[in-house]
């Protein structure tokens, strides 16, 4: 079912063929996916049963990325590759610690834009726009709300697995990373080759590519690449499960498949 205030119509390819961020939301128990979706995910669960565990593994890592960013006192983040919002959402985590906090979510997905923009439209320091993260410009020209002479909090939470090597990964953080000062910070989970069995990397792969874009699993080697000239927070590059997990007061659960971490730009 369609999110609120989307208008969506069934025969559209773009709702026959699965899309990452329908997929991540049925991971996640919600209800914005479609029939090709939820297909393509369960055959994928029926390979990697402990999916939906990695999947909220990694959503936690982003709470607590967000929260960490906001108390070194950033107030503005642009969450890149959103996804359809899951409480707690980014505004809802930086808002709590920083008042009036900025937020602007960004997805590819038309139907992810519609349905963010319809939810938030009562939340005046929220915005939700259309954008590829393969088009930089695209989407820092049209950041009205955030100022960029002052730190950013950027996101690209299990986003950039869906970029091959070909459109050039490193150079996308590095556009975005380039338009913000000293003192802002970068989050990034991703998929790792690291000690995830040949198998479960078969599966995830195999059921992306039926997908709008495919699945990419990098090294934590590669993935500590993207973030060159900014610090690394302690403990580096992680599985997300293992990224200050003290944190939280909830259960961190196994996050086998993803390594994520956090970097202040220089």
């Amino acid at each position: 079912m369609a999110g609120l205030g989307t208008r969506v119509v069934l025969d559209d390819p773009g709702v026959r063929t699965p899309h990452p961020a329908r997929i991540y939301d049925y991971l996640l128990g919600g209800k914005n996916n479609f029939a090709a979706d939820r297909a393509v995910t369960e055959r994928m669960m029926a390979l990697v049963p402990y999916s939906r565990e990695v999947a909220w593994a990694n959503r936690q890592f982003m709470t607590r990325a967000v929260a960490t960013m906001a108390r070194a006192g950033i107030d503005q983040f642009i969450d890149l590759g959103s996804g359809f919002p899951t409480s707690p959402n980014v505004h809802e985590i930086a808002q709590r610690i920083r008042r009036g906090a900025r937020v602007v979510y960004v997805d590819n997905d038309p139907v992810v834009t519609q349905h963010n923009t319809a939810l938030l439209a009562r939340e005046p320091q929220v915005a939700a726009i259309d954008g590829d993260i393969r088009c930089p410009m695209g989407i820092l020209d049209r950041v009205e709300t955030i100022d960029f002479s002052r730190p950013v909090g950027l996101l690209f939470v299990a986003v950039l697995h869906f970029v091959t090597d070909d459109e050039q990964p490193g150079d996308i953080v590095a556009a975005f990373r380039s338009r913000v000062p000293p003192g802002s910070m970068v989050a990034i989970s991703h998929m790792t080759s690291d000690g995830t069995p040949p198998e479960v990397i078969r599966a995830i792969e195999d059921a992306y590519r039926e997908a709008t874009a495919p699945a990419v699993f990098r090294s934590n080697a590669a993935v500590e690449k993207f973030f060159a000239e900014c610090v690394l927070l302690r403990p580096g590059v992680v599985q997300v499960s293992m990224w200050r997990p003290e944190l939280t007061t909830s259960r961190v659960g196994s996050a086998l498949g993803y390594s994520g971490g956090v970097g202040e730009v220089l």
